[in-house]
């Protein structure tokens, strides 16, 4: 497995007023390594280091030197400035290769469901990442779903996903991961041609006609009813 290769030094001054500006005007990031049944260690690493690591991808192995012995950790969070984005610190956990772990990996989707195209359907990709267990060396920076298959009817859950060798899965199996949505049509539909009638109010020329129409069925039911009487 590809392992990064890092120097850190022991971080001294720790609640010193201007400690942390000193270190960071020095192109370094404040960090705190622990784990692996020793006491945790306040450190420094440069800032370039640090964006090797994470350039070579999440969960890359590494391999920090500090007071001249040799440790394997992985990073586990990097804080970023709300404005410059720049790193700020870091956690580094050390690691056995004999042992298995708990990681959070990225998720990739590859590949055009047909009713995307067919009935202009959405993929919504629900869940981003997926917490597996494996050993150091087996853990992989991101796993690639595949999403081809899947169609309005059938979404991607969680154990379907295809996990790479040696790799279990820690997340619900059942949670979804991916599926597609049909977009809704926003446009109103048109009032029936009899409810837009009755909604319209009577004109005084209708109203006219319709009093003109009842009082002669009036006047003729009234003539009726004294000629049956002769």
């Amino acid at each position: 497995m590809e392992k990064v290769t890092i120097e850190a030094v022991s971080r001294e001054g720790i609640g010193v007023k201007g400690a942390l500006s000193q270190i960071r005007a020095e192109k370094k990031v404040p960090a705190v390594v622990y784990g692996g049944h020793k006491e945790p260690a306040s450190i420094t690493v440069a800032v370039k280091d640090l964006e090797k690591i994470m350039k070579a991808g999440k969960n890359t192995l590494v391999e920090m030197t500090l007071n001249g012995a040799k440790e394997l950790v992985l990073v586990k969070e990097v804080q970023f400035h709300a404005v410059t984005d720049n790193p700020i610190h870091a956690d580094f956990q050390r690691v056995s290769m004999k042992d298995k772990m708990d990681v959070v990996v990225p998720l990739k989707l590859e590949g055009t469901p047909a009713d995307v195209a067919q009935y202009g359907a959405i993929i919504e990709h629900i869940m981003r990442e997926i917490e597996v267990r494996a050993l150091v060396s087996a853990i992989p920076h991101e796993i690639v779903v595949d999403i081809t298959p899947m169609t309005i009817n059938k979404g991607i859950l969680a154990g379907d996903i295809k996990l790479p060798q040696g790799v279990e899965l820690i997340t619900d199996a059942e949670a979804p991961v991916v599926h597609l949505a049909i977009p809704k049509d926003d446009t109103p539909a048109p009032a029936p041609a009899a409810d837009a009638a009755a909604a319209q109010p009577e004109s005084s020329s209708t109203k006219g006609k319709k009093d003109e129409e009842g009082n002669l069925a009036k006047d003729n039911k009234d003539a009726a009813a004294k000629d049956a009487k002769k």
